[in-house]
């Protein structure tokens, strides 16, 4: 089937993705709209799982101070080329990613960062939690299991529900900006600052 050059631009003005990507996901999908994104989500985070292996030396530092100058957020995102680090596209997930950490306040980038010592504790709660409320032994791993998915997604910066969409995580939104940009992205290291708050 024919794809309308005006459908072509309504894709492209709903994903940012190319005009020839955009051509080709339409047409794959038979010229439905909402397939067609599906198939360039897909298609976007398969680049960026392969760009995620090279190595990230530039970037930027970016800082957010919220409305009412009480809460700031210094954050070092880090990509492949100085000329990609200077693009709107760049500067602007910066920008996403600093104000997603001014409202959610994580703990650390990736769960790898978390000190065992911290893991433990947490699974030591669940089980204790799990105990009281009578649940049978066999089943109380797999509960803290469950429990343990859910505290990554609260303080693990990457796996957080991302504030503008609820429906993706913040490493959604990396990996879409990936696959725009071309170049792996990563974002390094963060600190949250709010007035008359200990820093940790």
């Amino acid at each position: 089937m024919s794809i309308s050059a005006d459908l072509v631009k309504k894709l492209r003005e709903k994903t940012g993705a190319g005009m020839m990507d955009c051509k080709k996901a339409l047409e794959k999908a038979g010229g439905d709209m909402d397939e067609a994104i599906d198939h360039l989500r897909e298609q976007g985070m398969a680049r960026a799982t392969k760009k995620a292996s090279r190595t990230a030396k530039e970037g930027i530092i970016y800082s957010y101070i919220h409305p009412g100058d009480k809460l700031g957020v210094l954050l070092e995102v880090n990509c492949e080329t100085d000329f990609v680090a200077r693009t709107e596209d760049f500067k602007l997930l910066s920008k996403d990613i600093a104000m997603q950490i001014a409202a959610t306040n994580p703990l650390v980038v990736t769960r790898s960062d978390l000190k065992p010592e911290i893991l433990e504790k947490e699974k030591e709660i669940y089980r204790t939690q799990a105990k009281n409320e009578g649940k049978p032994e066999r089943i109380i791993e797999k509960i803290v299991e469950g429990k343990l998915e859910k505290y990554f997604q609260e303080v693990c910066l990457l796996e957080q529900p991302f504030v503008k969409d609820q429906d993706r995580s913040v490493k959604d939104r990396i990996d879409e900006t990936i696959a725009k940009l071309g170049e792996n992205i990563a974002v390094k290291k963060f600190v949250r600052f709010r007035l008359g708050e200990e820093t940790g």
